[in-house]
């Protein structure tokens, strides 16, 4: 049988690998890809009918396409047992994803990009750890040590950027939130997709986010990549839509719209039984810290006001890279520089740390309200002052989490009124 949707935490619920059921079903999202699909199929049905000592399943999962691609689907599915279609009717990776992966019966899912850009020797390790119970997810990751990547220098950066973004904003600790090459134990997924709502190219992320914040376990795996130089995808239409996935997710968790403490308890892997002492670090490990956070959230800001001045202008491009910059910015703080853990007095840090955010919106704000009154600056002048004008923030910035919003005295005072 498979994982059922029990209150058990993920990896206690046995995967039966000679069972009626598929063990493995991979999704194969596809829009308008009547020319990939076929060799795609063929070439992923022969690996694991090679490799795969278990029953499996490929589902193709068709978002609305308005080409063949359907016909050759229904094809390839008449052809190999194997083989499943999913038609959907509404454009969406994301969308494919939640309602197969939700619908299918099998222990492990799994889904690969069909342009296969990922050497498929990666499938077994991917699935492994979850077949074992080692592990809730997998991902193939094209920045892990050990992976050998090919592709241009201009996705690489975006690639880069876009998980420092991640890791600035939303702690994210995984190396690669979009390679299209993941897998994930159904017990788990049958209680974590019902949270997740983007139904495009953020939902990756959305998913990665909110189960690390469950308490689960991502195992990642270094892969062969190849970039696939006839990529539909708009970079720039991509980038937005995540941007906005970030905002909407830290919205979310901190409102409690996302129930990630229900969702740690129930899915959670227990703690190992270690206590660490609870003394903060010292200011030469704070500084050291607040700094390499900073370094990160001045990249994150940069990239942010870079993909908006264009589309909303310099002001309000400022305020929006700033604001989302800086609510990831006081949490990782909060955890690494100060010393401060769980949820006790989040709320309040997150506000002063706010307020702090003001002093320096009004910093770089007023820096580039000069700068705009006194003459017609271009991008590199632009850019110097920001980073400038944000270094003094930064400086402000230290000194006012560690001496009022951080202040050890305040969080004695805390915990004594909990």
């Amino acid at each position: 049988m498979t994982a059922t949707a029990s209150a058990s935490r993920p990896g206690t619920v046995p995967v039966d690998l000679a069972g009626p059921h598929p063990v493995l079903d991979v999704v194969i999202p596809v829009y308008n890809e009547e020319t990939d699909l076929e060799p795609c199929i063929r070439r992923l049905h022969a690996h694991l009918a090679e490799h795969v000592s278990y029953p499996y399943r490929i589902t193709v999962a068709d978002n609305a396409s308005t080409d063949a691609t359907l016909q050759v689907a229904e094809r390839l599915a008449r052809e190999f047992p194997e083989v499943a279609v999913r038609h959907l009717g509404e454009k969406g990776r994301g969308r494919a994803l939640n309602a197969v992966w939700r619908a299918s019966d099998a222990a492990v899912l799994a889904y690969m990009d069909v342009d296969l850009s990922t050497d498929l020797a990666a499938l077994g390790p991917l699935v492994a750890p979850l077949l074992s119970g080692h592990s809730d997810l997998a991902i193939g990751s094209r920045l892990a040590r050990g992976a050998r990547v090919v592709r241009g220098p201009k996705r690489e950066f975006i690639s880069r950027c876009y998980n420092l973004i991640l890791r600035s904003t939303l702690a994210a600790k995984f190396s690669d939130a979009q390679c299209g090459f993941k897998a994930i134990r159904a017990d788990v997924a049958r209680e974590l997709l019902p949270h997740v709502v983007d139904t495009g190219w953020f939902f990756d992320t959305e998913l990665l986010v909110l189960a690390q914040r469950a308490g689960l376990r991502i195992h990642e795996v270094p892969v062969d990549w190849v970039d696939d130089p006839d990529s539909s995808v708009n970079i720039v239409r991509t980038a937005t839509e995540d941007l906005k996935g970030i905002v909407r997710v830290t919205k979310a968790t901190f409102t409690g719209e996302i129930p990630v403490s229900r969702l740690r308890e129930q899915l959670g892997r227990q703690p190992i039984g270690v206590d660490a002492p609870g003394v903060p670090p010292r200011l030469v490990t704070q500084l050291v810290r607040f700094a390499a956070i900073g370094v990160s959230s001045t990249l994150a800001y940069l990239v942010l006001f870079l993909l908006l001045r264009t589309a909303v202008g310099a002001q309000p491009a400022n305020f929006a890279a700033l604001l989302v910059t800086a609510v990831g910015n006081t949490a990782l703080n909060r955890r690494l520089t100060f010393g401060i853990r769980g949820r006790t007095g989040a709320g309040r840090h997150q506000f002063e740390g706010l307020l702090v955010f003001g002093l320096g919106l009004a910093l770089t704000s007023g820096s580039l309200a000069l700068l705009n009154g006194s003459t017609t600056p271009g991008l590199v002048l632009e850019i110097t002052v920001l980073v400038l004008a944000n270094l003094a923030a930064t400086v402000l910035r230290f000194l006012l989490l560690r001496g009022w919003v951080f202040n050890p005295r305040r969080q004695a005072t805390t915990q004594k009124e909990y």
